[in-house]
């Protein structure tokens, strides 16, 4: 059949669509920036000077936020180590900006002939943009091999691990900082004396980091940050989408650290050290780190609240007559309140909101849904298997020991394209084993999977998934906070860069054809376990497999429920034009779905054929229906 193209078919490749992924999220950030900026000035005419430096910081901070929030929102690796690339540009800002005749007071020794080098300070953000993107591609390196995923305690060493030799070179490498008392004070032509490159630079990165969200490589690494396991059976690399994710926000956490650092003076280790870190961490956990919208929200409510908290601690300071320093209040109302408030609200928003405020909610992702009219569904074409790619996968000898268990041993099976092909056999006997063994999440002994002639054993499971073996699991694994729409279109975006050769309709045709229209900009976390698992092969089906790998997809299900997803399979299958390989124990869904099965018993094939011929084997009546073998 022939493939389906909307009208943003073009720019797939970056954006899926460009009013709600482009137009809408550049309107939405304008608008938030207007209001960031506008009660920044409101509060900035009320308080004066010590007004227009918290609302000058407070934008500072937001920049550099927003820029941790492209890493950790869209990967799901929580980052302690972006205030040390801050650090890293925040020197090479003030090194390569400072003019000679003031370096030779500080830093006289500088290495590099460093000393004699004047940039100008525009020139010298580029180069800490550089320097501090080259640094990050060594660090996103080790992040890769040591298997960062959201959660991974070995990523937030790592990170923490930067954050800590960074202070340490910054306070032991005088020649070069200054060291930790005197560091690097200095005018580069005088302070900042405009807000015109801080406003820029913040708008540029609400813009970035939206924008950066809502396109391919932020859909594959969100899809990483939901389910790594997952994403990578559906094609997704996430270690690439990482890096990517990475530099991107480095660049952007650089541009604020050499404007932390032009608009303040001057530069001690201590400046971009831990209690940095845990100032930028706790706006962005407080906000909803998942979110732009939250990134923004939680460094105005944090400035805010340690505005107020230092105000209640200053001595004198009364609320309706009463002096909160006097007793018996004043072993709470005093100084350094505002360091207490930081710490109890990242203490308090990771026990009992760890989402944050705004969790995911985008502002633009709302005006989206207001403006747009309701969509009806799309006409779902007929579906009937494409002979226009023959392809055929053969397993063969395949052994699997896990220690000394023999998972499998010398099992195989073959399918053809437009073939419905089962493995059945008791609990044990080793099926999904023959799964994980053919999509590479579990390494074979021994044997063959070719696919098309090509040796696929030791292939990664992604590009195994690229090649066309798609899989569902037997315990549901959705991407539980991206919407129905969203599941399937992170798939299929992958499908679109790797193999366009191969026809497949639209993300919402698919989803009109699993029965989920309705549910389309629902949660997949919110499906029931019947919408789950329609959901799970619509998902698969929008990679344009060759085969179609499906484990168990009617556990759980009604025979109501079964009979239905038989119909499922075969429709899904007919759309993508792919053959079907499926696991189940109801055997009532297997014979009225399948052209030929295998039976697996103790990891050994010991049948195959038909239907009928499977249901009067003595051996698999023995071995499967627990009948005694004649």
């Amino acid at each position: 059949m022939a493939e389906q193209r909307g009208p943003n078919a073009a720019h797939a490749g970056m954006f899926p669509n460009l009013r709600r992924d482009v137009a809408f999220p550049i309107v939405g950030v304008g608008l938030l920036f207007g209001v960031f900026v506008a009660v920044g000035l409101l509060y900035q005419s009320s308080f004066g000077g010590a007004g227009e430096r918290l609302v000058t910081t407070a934008m500072i901070n937001a920049i550099i936020v927003l820029g941790i929030q492209i890493y950790v929102g869209n990967t799901g690796v929580l980052s302690f180590g972006h205030i040390g690339f801050g650090a890293i540009a925040g020197y090479t800002f003030a090194i390569f900006a400072i003019a000679p005749a003031e370096k030779v007071k500080r830093i006289p020794d500088a290495p590099l002939g460093l000393t004699d080098v004047d940039m100008g300070s525009w020139g010298a953000v580029g180069v800490a943009i550089a320097v501090t993107v080259v640094v990050a591609i060594f660090v996103g390196i080790g992040l890769a091999r040591s298997g960062a995923e959201s959660g991974a305690v070995a990523a937030t060493v790592i990170t923490l691990a930067l954050l800590f030799v960074t202070h340490e070179v910054a306070r032991h490498w005088p020649e070069l900082t200054g060291g930790e008392r005197a560091g690097l004070s200095f005018r580069i032509g005088g302070k900042l004396d405009t807000r015109v490159p801080i406003y820029l630079a913040l708008a540029g990165s609400l813009v970035l980091a939206r924008l950066f969200a809502q396109s391919r490589r932020g859909r594959l690494a969100k899809a990483g940050r939901e389910d790594d396991l997952a994403a990578r059976a559906m094609g997704v690399n996430p270690m690439v989408q990482q890096m990517i994710a990475l530099l991107t926000s480095v660049a952007v956490v650089s541009v604020g650290a050499s404007l932390k650092v032009y608009e303040t003076g001057s530069l001690l280790p201590e400046d971009f050290f831990f209690f940095f870190t845990l100032l930028t961490l706790t706006m962005l956990i407080v906000g909803g780190r998942n979110s732009v919208t939250g990134a923004l929200f939680g460094v105005a409510v944090i400035t805010v609240g340690r505005e107020l908290a230092r105000r209640m601690g200053q001595d004198g300071f009364e609320v309706f007559g009463l002096g909160l320093d006097s007793e018996p209040l004043d072993w709470i109302f005093r100084e350094n309140l505002q360091t207490v408030f930081l710490g109890v609200a990242m203490l308090g928003f990771m026990i009992w909101r760890p989402k944050g405020l705004l969790s995911d909610w985008e502002f633009d992702d709302w005006l989206y849904r207001r403006f747009t009219r309701t969509q009806s569904a799309p006409p779902v074409p007929q579906a009937t298997m494409s002979d226009e790619s023959e392809a055929r996968l053969e397993v063969s000898d395949v052994s699997v020991v896990f220690g000394g268990f023999q998972a499998l041993s010398q099992s195989g099976f073959e399918v053809s394209s437009g073939e419905v092909v089962g493995i059945i056999g008791p609990n044990g006997a080793g099926k999904t084993t023959m799964l994980n063994v053919i999509t590479g999440l579990v390494p074979a002994t021994s044997g063959q999977v070719r696919l098309n002639g090509t040796d696929l054993i030791g292939t990664p499971s992604h590009e195994v998934a690229r090649a066309g073996l798609v899989r569902t699991f037997q315990n549901l694994r959705l991407f539980g906070s991206l919407t129905v729409r969203e599941n399937v279109e992170v798939t299929r975006l992958v499908a679109i860069a790797e193999h366009d050769d191969r026809s497949a309709p639209e993300t919402d045709v698919l989803v009109a054809a699993a029965g989920l229209w309705d549910h389309r900009d629902r949660r997949a976390s919110e499906l029931d376990y019947g919408n789950s698992r329609r959901l799970e092969l619509a998902r698969a089906a929008a990679a344009r497999p060759l085969f179609l790998l499906l484990d168990e997809p009617t556990s759980g299900m009604s025979d109501t429920e079964s009979l239905a997803m038989v119909e499922q399979v075969q429709t899904m299958a007919a759309l993508v034009s792919a053959g079907v390989v499926v696991i189940d124990h109801d055997l009532d869904f297997i014979i009225g779905i399948c052209d030929r099965i295998y039976c697996l018993d103790r990891g050994s094939v010991i049948a195959s054929g038909t239907p009928e011929e499977i249901q009067a084997d003595p051996s698999v009546q023995a071995a499967y229906l627990g009948s005694s073998a004649t």
